[in-house]
């Protein structure tokens, strides 16, 4: 007859304990404000992919769904729906049908 070893207590940890906590405190100025990384703080941001889309529907022709899709890597689906969030965040978006294809542009109203 076999006898059956227990692992009752000898369980190891699933994850290693956060040791970010010390390195940070470790990584402050005088000021208790985090030193910034040289090479993050060089870097220029890239343009997020809503100003992407408004970039492309500030040009004089406007921009297609094709091309925004193609911009942000969206489904068309979403990138429809951020055009109507871009109107509920007060952007004026016009769509102009030329060809049988939907054209979109920002139009740009006169502040009073």
């Amino acid at each position: 007859m076999t006898t059956k070893t227990s692992n009752i207590g000898k369980r190891r940890i699933a994850r290693k304990p956060k040791t970010e906590a010390v390195s940070a405190a470790e990584n402050t100025g005088a000021r208790g404000v985090p030193a910034q990384d040289t090479a993050s703080a060089t870097a220029p941001k890239e343009p997020s992919k809503t100003e992407k889309v408004l970039s492309l529907l500030k040009r004089s022709e406007g921009a297609m769904l094709d091309e925004l899709v193609e911009a942000t890597g969206w489904l068309p689906h979403t990138t429809r729906a951020a055009l109507t969030g871009l109107k509920k965040k007060g952007h004026s978006i016009e769509r102009m049908k030329i060809d049988g294809a939907s054209r979109y542009s920002l139009v740009e109203t006169a502040v009073q």
